[in-house]
């Protein structure tokens, strides 16, 4: 089967353990150089999108607003905090199968990125499951929002927006947020918080070359289209309705993410007067 039909075939999977089952294996072929030329022609047909994401019957999806919060400084709530967790990678498995499968034209190394990036986000969802089973919980038993994904729909007629407005947006977000979510695992200074701790490391690390891959197509269409990345992004905020950046944000992280020096003056700008 063609590398992109196999991404669009985990994408429908609904069984979490198969998805990442599957997902790695495709990851593992695409490592091999013997493997057929991903962008060989389009693939995509009518109505191929029945069926995606793939996803379980549970976690219950909520709004954002309506997922509960909870102290970490209680076995439940960090239960909770680690399941949030879980479920943002659960989506971005689903998101980094989807950038493989929906854009025909893009280069051979556009798809063995984001085939890269889908094998990685199946490996910390990994991570993350066997650790919330280890505290007595599954993922499904807490509820969930769809933040990551509504943005994935917003745009999914448009490469440009989507590497805009859910790599570089939304998933440059949680460089922002893990290191304070550590601190506040450090200062629980229990077992599993301290383990949660060391997870989210290996995460952090994975997720700054995620947005990196995001920033760095995202260039690469603008050039292509001839317009300045920069610019553009402001109007694909405005367009897509886009959350807006708010601090603390992580920026010597980004920095090694790919943003621009004139970017990261931006967000230092509007950090100090916060």
């Amino acid at each position: 089967m063609h590398p992109r039909l196999s991404a669009l075939a985990a994408l429908r999977l609904t069984d979490p353990d198969k998805k990442v089952a599957a997902t790695r294996a495709i990851g593992a072929m695409s490592m091999d150089s013997a493997t057929e030329s991903i962008a060989a022609a389009p693939i995509r047909t009518a109505g191929d999108d029945l069926g995606v994401p793939g996803r379980p019957e549970r976690p219950l999806r909520v709004a954002a607003t309506a997922v509960q919060k909870r102290s970490p400084f209680t076995t439940e709530g960090r239960a909770a905090l680690i399941h949030s967790i879980c479920h943002i990678e659960f989506n971005a498995i689903n998101l980094a199968l989807d950038a493989v499968w929906r854009y025909d034209g893009m280069p051979e190394a556009y798809y063995r990125d984001w085939l890269r990036v889908a094998d990685e986000e199946a490996l910390h969802f990994t991570l993350l499951h066997a650790h919330l089973q280890d505290m007595g919980w599954r993922y499904g038993d807490f509820p969930g929002h769809d933040g990551l994904w509504n943005m994935c729909e917003k745009t999914k007629d448009d490469v440009l927006a989507r590497m805009a407005l859910v790599p570089r947006t939304l998933e440059a977000r949680g460089l922002d947020a893990t290191p304070l979510i550590q601190g506040k695992l450090k200062r629980v200074n229990t077992p599993d918080a301290l383990r949660a701790v060391e997870i989210l490391d290996i995460i952090l690390r994975d997720e700054v070359g995620h947005v990196a891959i995001g920033n760095h197509w995202y260039r690469w269409l603008c050039e292509r289209e001839g317009i300045d990345p920069e610019a553009t992004y402001p109007a694909l905020v405005a367009r897509y309705e886009a959350p807006r950046l708010k601090p603390p944000f992580n920026l010597e992280a980004r920095g090694r993410a790919g943003f621009s020096s004139e970017e990261l003056r931006q967000l230092s700008s509007a950090q100090d007067k916060a």
